[in-house]
């Protein structure tokens, strides 16, 4: 059995401080009295691949080119054996052109997409089921003293949604460790961030675990198999269908993480009981992310 000890600074961390990520807004508090907060911005990034223009997403604005990749690699419009020849981003038009190797037509997948639920700009449903119906997911296991490790890590590090809430966070761990931490207006863009993250430093996924601030759909479980990621952890809740598709993946899913609890309703048989929870903290109320009092 082990104590939980303070996990090394991940490679990519929210960056609170960034002036270009928030705006000083005033207004008034329930009392009337003057207030100022900071709020996220949201500006449009508008996403090109080669010569036909996908999507205009809204998004906080870093990691442009991890964001473009990821949705493109998360959408089954581009391949992980696919030559990316350049990512090309112009912050004053705010567009990101990814060209490849080889110019392919999406525009009828494009007419195909499905509004898909929460945070969603929609996706070509179909053809994301029958992607990942031939996947394997490696084997690998999730030792408690890992999972309570980097929640503790993550919920106690400097981030955008603290110092401005509205905000979604996605975490890529190895073991214990976050290694990759991206956060956005929605959980799609974060999630996306950490897949362009992954394809372009050829991070291998087969041992990794993400974490996500959001609830566990079926959107999340696609972009997670689509990834190779064998677990996924949440502190907020489960839909049916999101529980139904990683029980048929064989995907680890873990909700409700918070404190001392969690919750496993797939993929069970990959978690290593390892964690004496006497050496466990409940969660700290200041720490606290989305989904800590309900499932939103």
């Amino acid at each position: 059995m082990m104590k939980i000890d303070k996990a090394p600074v991940p490679l990519i961390v929210p960056n609170p401080g960034d002036p270009r990520l928030t705006e000083r807004v005033a207004g008034t508090d329930q009392t009337g009295a003057a207030v100022e907060i900071n709020v996220p911005v949201e500006r449009p990034l508008t996403l090109y691949l080669n010569a036909q223009e996908i999507v205009t997403m809204m998004t906080i604005g870093d990691y442009p080119e991890y964001l473009a990749l990821g949705y493109l690699l998360n959408q089954n419009m581009l391949k992980y054996n696919d030559v990316v020849t350049e990512v090309e981003y112009d912050d004053d038009l705010q567009v990101v052109v990814v060209r490849t190797e080889h110019h392919t037509n999406f525009e009828q997948k494009l007419k195909k997409r499905t509004q898909t639920s929460g945070c969603a700009q929609g996706t070509a449903f179909g053809d994301l089921l029958e992607a990942v119906e031939s996947v394997a997911l490696p084997k690998a296991e999730l030792r408690t003293s890992w999972l309570y490790q980097m929640t503790h890590a993550i919920n106690t590090m400097p981030s955008l949604y603290l110092e401005a809430g509205a905000i979604h966070g996605c975490v890529l761990c190895k073991e214990g460790t976050p290694v990759c931490y991206t956060e956005d207006v929605g959980r799609h863009n974060a999630v996306d961030k950490i897949a362009g993250w992954i394809y372009r430093h050829g991070v291998d996924p087969a041992d990794k675990i993400l974490y996500t601030t959001g609830r566990l759909t079926s959107e999340m479980i696609i972009k997670t198999v689509r990834m190779g990621i064998p677990i996924l952890v949440s502190r907020s809740g489960f839909t049916a269908w999101g529980v139904d598709l990683a029980r048929q993946v064989g995907l680890t899913l873990v909700g409700r993480a918070r404190g001392k609890r969690f919750i496993a309703l797939s993929g069970q048989e990959r978690i290593v009981y390892d964690q004496n929870l006497a050496f466990v903290e409940e969660e700290s109320a200041r720490h606290k992310r989305k989904g800590g009092e309900s499932d939103e």
